[in-house]
């Protein structure tokens, strides 16, 4: 029997034994058994059995409705705490990342007030919200960092990592290029081919899967944080790569040694100013059609 005739036979006191455990089935029984009680304070001729059975789908109605709202807000509140606690865990979770483009610089300041100055095609990542616990920084391609006095954290490179405490160091990693030159303070560096500890005026250079001893550095801070970029005896593939990350052009060579040292600068501001300095000292010229540059033997 369907629902609506069993309690049409409830209110008119009409059902048989087992349509009564029937009636005590339905999911709602409960509601309609307190409903009984009050029903029973009315006069047996002020009520009819159609009026009695609109009350009861009345009252049905109404305690479905106001179910029906309070599962609704329940169920905003917890799509509200499901969310909330979605950005909580990413926003705890998720490291700062900052990456530049070709060309471009980056000043960054880390959560112990540390500045961190990020070359064109790189990139630094950390955890600001985990730095008490972990105090360390991720970086592909160079960046010249300045530590808080009394600060203490590690750069980590896929060549290897740099430990410091309260001092300005430069860190380049590209492909099989790792470099650490120390400005001030003292650093440590530790890879798997070899460790040291750099004071002011050292650097520390493995050069494709080699380590080079290099020369003592007079400035007091990388050339590259004045748009110009310097080198001491490297080869001429390294200047080359650094050229197309400052002007975002292809160099196209035809017959080139670029495994030839190169030593001196150009300016990151005027591409021809900045040609005629790598291409003169090695007697090569150029030709340049938009953003291909192609090299020859003069």
């Amino acid at each position: 029997m369907n629902r609506e005739s069993l309690i049409k036979k409830w209110l008119d006191h009409d059902l048989s034994p087992q349509e009564l455990e029937e009636f005590k089935q339905l999911e709602d029984y409960q509601d309609l058994a307190n409903l009984d009680e009050s029903i029973k304070g009315f006069k047996a001729d002020s009520i009819t059995t159609d009026e009695a059975l609109n009350s009861v789908w009345q009252t049905i109605r109404s305690q479905k409705t106001s179910t029906n709202r309070l599962v609704s807000v329940l169920s905003k509140i917890a799509a509200v705490l499901v969310i909330g606690f979605g950005i909580f865990y990413f926003t705890t979770t998720l490291d700062t990342t900052s990456s530049t483009l070709v060309a471009q610089q980056e000043q960054i300041q880390l959560p112990d007030a540390s500045e961190v100055q990020l070359n064109a095609m790189s990139t630094l990542s950390f955890n600001s919200s985990k730095w008490d616990d972990n105090r360390s920084v991720t970086l592909s391609g160079e960046a010249f960092f300045k530590v808080a006095k009394g600060k203490k954290f590690d750069v980590i490179t896929d060549a290897g990592t740099v430990s410091v405490l309260g001092t300005q160091f430069n860190v380049k990693y590209r492909n099989d290029y790792f470099e650490v030159t120390c400005y001030e303070g003292k650093v440590a560096v530790i890879t798997n081919m070899k460790s040291t500890t750099l004071l002011a005026g050292d650097s520390f250079l493995i050069l494709d899967g080699k380590y080079i001893a290099t020369e003592k550095e007079n400035r007091l801070n990388p050339s590259w944080l004045n748009h110009v970029s310097t080198f001491k005896s490297m080869p001429f593939k390294e200047v080359l790569a650094e050229f197309e990350r400052q002007y975002e052009v292809e160099i196209e060579d035809t017959n080139i040694d670029k495994s030839q040292k190169f030593t001196g600068s150009f300016t990151h501001n005027d591409i021809e100013i900045a040609l005629k300095s790598i291409t003169l000292p090695l007697q090569l010229k150029y030709s340049k059609t938009d953003n291909i540059i192609t090299l020859k033997r003069d």
